[in-house]
C-alpha cells in the first residue's frame, strides 16, 4: 500500500506541477529508502563521512565485480576523474560516440583534452567498432608505443565507449585495439548499471567504469555517480583527488589540485537501498521492454530497439525510431501530440560533433547519428509504469500512425 500511493503521489506531482500523467522516467522508493536515510538523520552523519557512503563502494564493487569503487557526486565528476587517474593530459585525444549524452565530451574538455567522435552503428546505436578501428589504422600512426592522429598531429591516449540507452558496446574488439594500440579503456555505464556483455557486467571491462545515479536511472541516489576499477593505485588516487586532494588533513597540506566531489552519507544511504532492488528493477524493464515491442511491432514506420544476442540489455529508455514518411507524422510531432495528451517523452542528444563547443574536434565518418538523433523517441520507462499507464502509451502511438487512423 505504501509503495502503491508513494506512487500516486509522484503521479499527481508530476501532472500538477507540468501536466504529466505519465512521466518518462522517475524513481522508485520501494526498499529500505525511508530506514537507511532514517538512520543517517538520526545519528546526524549526513555529510561526507558517514557509514554509508563505504557501503554503497564494497556492495556496487560486489555486484559489478571489481576490486574498488570510488563515489562521486555525479556521473560528469566521476569521467572526469576517471580522465585524471588514467593519465590523460591536455592536448590528448579520447575516443567517444558522436552519439550520447553530453557528460564524456565535457569531461574530456575539463582536463584540457580533445574528444574524437566516432559514429555510431546503425543497428545497436552503439560505437562503431568497425569504424573505430579503420580510424586508428587508417587516420593515425603508432610508433614508439603511442598512436598519432595524423590530421591532429595530438597523440590518441583512450576510449570511452557510452553503453547508451541500457544496451553494451561490444567491447571485445575494443580491448584488442586498446591492447594493441595501448589505449585506456574508460567504460561510460551511467545509463547501464545491471546490464550484461557475454554475460559479465558492464563496468567489468574497461581499466576504469563510470557510473551515474541522477534521478531518471534505473537506480538514483538523488545524484551521484561511482568510479570502479580493479587498479588499487588508480583508486586510491580517485579518493583522493575527489576529496580535496588533502595531504595533511590536520594541517591542512594540499600539494595539489583537488575536487570536492565525494558523495554524502545521506546520497549513499539512499543508492544503497537502491542497489538491494536493482535485479527486481532490471526485470521490470525488460518486461516494460517486452510488453512495448509486442505493441508496436506492426506499426508502420517504427524502428524498435534491438537487442544483441551477446547481451542483456536493461532498455533504460525504450527508444524508437519515427519513419515520417510510413508512420504519418515525424518523432518530434510525435512528441508533441503525446505531450499534449499528459505523456512525457524525449528525443535523443544531439550529435555532439555539431555542437558548438565541438565543432573544432576532429570527427570520422559521422553519418548515421545524425539520423538516429531526428527520428529517436525515448518513451516513458519508469519502473513504477503500470501495465495500463503503457498500453495508454501504446494505443496513442498505434492511433496517430496513417494505417491505423
Amino acid at each position: 500500500m505504501t509503495n502503491q500511493l508513494n506512487s500516486a503521489l509522484k503521479n499527481s506531482f508530476f501532472e500538477k506541477e507540468n501536466g504529466i500523467r505519465i512521466p518518462l522516467s522517475i524513481p522508485q522508493i520501494s526498499g529500505n529508502e525511508w530506514k537507511y536515510v532514517k538512520e543517517c538523520l538520526d545519528t546526524g552523519w549526513v555529510s561526507s563521512a558517514g557509514q554509508f557512503v563505504g557501503r554503497f563502494e564494497q556492495c556496487l564493487a560486489d555486484y559489478i565485480g571489481r576490486k574498488y569503487a570510488v563515489a562521486c557526486i555525479n556521473g560528469t565528476a566521476a569521467l572526469h576523474i576517471a580522465l585524471l587517474v588514467a593519465g590523460i593530459q591536455p592536448e590528448d585525444e579520447v575516443i567517444i560516440p558522436a552519439l550520447s549524452f553530453i557528460a564524456p565530451a565535457n569531461a574530456v574538455r575539463y582536463v584540457g583534452a580533445w574528444p574524437v567522435f566516432v559514429d555510431i552503428s546503425a543497428d545497436l546505436w552503439q560505437l562503431d567498432c568497425q569504424k573505430l578501428a579503420d580510424f586508428i589504422t587508417k587516420e593515425c600512426e603508432y610508433k614508439n608505443g603511442r598512436l598519432k592522429n595524423r590530421h591532429t598531429k595530438r597523440y590518441v591516449k583512450a576510449i570511452i565507449p557510452v553503453h547508451v540507452l541500457g544496451h553494451p558496446v561490444d567491447m571485445y574488439p575494443l580491448l584488442k585495439l586498446a591492447e594493441k594500440y595501448n589505449l585506456v579503456i574508460i567504460e561510460d555505464a551511467a545509463e547501464s548499471l545491471g546490464a550484461c556483455y557475454h554475460s559479465k557486467r558492464v563496468g567489468s571491462l574497461g581499466d576504469v567504469a563510470c557510473f551515474s545515479f541522477n534521478g531518471n536511472k534505473t537506480i538514483t541516489s538523488g545524484g551521484g555517480g561511482m568510479i570502479l576499477t580493479d587498479r588499487e593505485e588508480w583508486a586510491q588516487r580517485a579518493r583522493y583527488l575527489t576529496t580535496q586532494a588533502k595531504d595533511d588533513e590536520e594541517e591542512y597540506i594540499h600539494n595539489e589540485i583537488g575536487f570536492n566531489y565525494r558523495l554524502s552519507n545521506v546520497q549513499a544511504a539512499l543508492g544503497l537501498a537502491q542497489l538491494e532492488r536493482l535485479d527486481h528493477y532490471v526485470d521490470i524493464k525488460r518486461n516494460i521492454a517486452r510488453r512495448y515491442a509486442a505493441g508496436l511491432k506492426d506499426v508502420a514506420g517504427l524502428t524498435l530497439p534491438q537487442e544483441a544476442s551477446w547481451v542483456d540489455s536493461i532498455f533504460w529508455l525504450y527508444t524508437i525510431l519515427v519513419e515520417e514518411k510510413s508512420y504519418g507524422i515525424n518523432s518530434r510531432k510525435l512528441l508533441s501530440v503525446l505531450k499534449d495528451a499528459g505523456i512525457q517523452t524525449r528525443s535523443l542528444w544531439h550529435p555532439l560533433n555539431t555542437l558548438k563547443p565541438f565543432l573544432k574536434c576532429f570527427s570520422y565518418q559521422v553519418e548515421v547519428a545524425q539520423r538516429i538523433y531526428e527520428k529517436g523517441l525515448s518513451l516513458p520507462s519508469s519502473i513504477g509504469l503500470s501495465e495500463n499507464q503503457q498500453n495508454e502509451v501504446i494505443k496513442m502511438i498505434q492511433e496517430n500512425n496513417v494505417e491505423w487512423r
